[in-house]
């Protein structure tokens, strides 16, 4: 059983089974939009890509928690988000490409992004093996037009699984061609005032070298490390950028852009001179939002910060 948000000026929540969702859209009512958050929402082309000059802003459906997925997509289309990225996880919409492509189309909110469940807590979600997860993950895309699958470098445990990472993502490739496999830049943890790296082979990606990133600017904070740097490094093989702040405390926070210490701004305004053809997906953390107004102040903050430095990007490439 899973929860579906009907989206009104008093919204609830009915328990209904995933199956049935698909019947539950036609009676959705647009998501009421208060105008002092609403942004514009720019016209979107069919089909996948944008028109060079504009880099569209995602809403990651973490960003909701502890809302549900289909929370995300009421959210995005109230704020003027150019789409979502779904975090697959054990909310079982997210796992569910009828549902959210019902979603999808009731909100008018194209999910652009999928992040395969490599969380701690979604070491069950479809299959124990991780290989099945990022298969059924790269399938979930495809069925949804997604040009991006996030995928966090192995766990230091998943020894056969690490051993043939760079092997499994080529074949892959080679069955979803459309589809990006971004890695992630992740972080060691702190404990007991030692470093522990919980990645095989590492926490940076780029160190391996893979044909397209995700570079997350949250996990740069943590990790301590220069997130215009990793950029550079990347090079034209980063594919995704997963917008949120950081404090460097060495724990990852995903504050909203501009209330860390990260160059948030600087990256997206660099973005049009790097040739960026991504997408930016906001992954904020507003589980301790008092109220659902204040998580959407926080989403529509992180948006205008996202499109204010990227036009300035533009301006300057221009």
């Amino acid at each position: 059983m899973v929860y579906a948000q009907h989206s009104r000026s008093r919204r609830s929540y009915s328990r209904v089974a995933a199956s049935d969702l698909g019947g539950l859209f036609a009676d959705l009512p647009w998501p009421d939009v208060n105008p002092a958050l609403s942004c514009p929402t720019p016209a979107r082309p069919a089909g996948r890509g944008y028109p060079d000059a504009v880099t569209p802003v995602l809403l990651s459906t973490s960003s909701v928690f502890p809302e549900p997925t289909s929370a995300a997509f009421a959210t995005a289309a109230a704020l003027g988000y150019d789409g979502v990225e779904v975090m697959v996880w054990t909310d079982a919409v997210s796992q569910d490409a009828g549902a959210l492509r019902g979603l999808s189309t009731h909100y008018r909110v194209p999910v652009r992004s999928v992040h395969a469940p490599c969380l701690l807590v979604t070491q069950r979600v479809w299959s124990p093996d991780p290989w099945e997860r990022l298969r059924r993950a790269a399938a979930l895309a495809d069925a949804l037009d997604a040009p991006t699958v996030v995928v966090h470098p192995p766990f230091s445990w998943q020894r056969d699984y690490a051993r043939g990472f760079p092997m499994g993502l080529d074949r892959l490739q080679e069955t979803y061609p459309r589809i990006s496999f971004a890695v992630e830049n992740m972080f060691p943890v702190r404990m007991a005032g030692r470093l522990f790296v919980p990645y095989s082979p590492g926490w940076d990606p780029t160190k391996a070298g893979f044909d397209a990133y995700t570079l997350d600017l949250s996990h740069c904070a943590a990790a301590r490390n220069d997130a215009l740097a990793m950029a550079d490094t990347m090079g034209p093989a980063m594919a995704h950028v997963h917008l949120g702040d950081g404090t460097g405390e060495g724990r990852d926070e995903h504050l909203v852009p501009g209330r860390g210490n990260q160059p948030c701004a600087q990256l997206l305004e660099s973005l049009a001179g790097r040739g960026y053809r991504g997408s930016i997906a906001v992954e904020v953390s507003t589980r301790k939002a008092a109220s659902r107004a204040e998580r959407e102040a926080d989403l529509a903050e992180a948006l205008a910060f996202a499109r204010t430095h990227l036009a300035a990007s533009s301006k300057v490439d221009a």
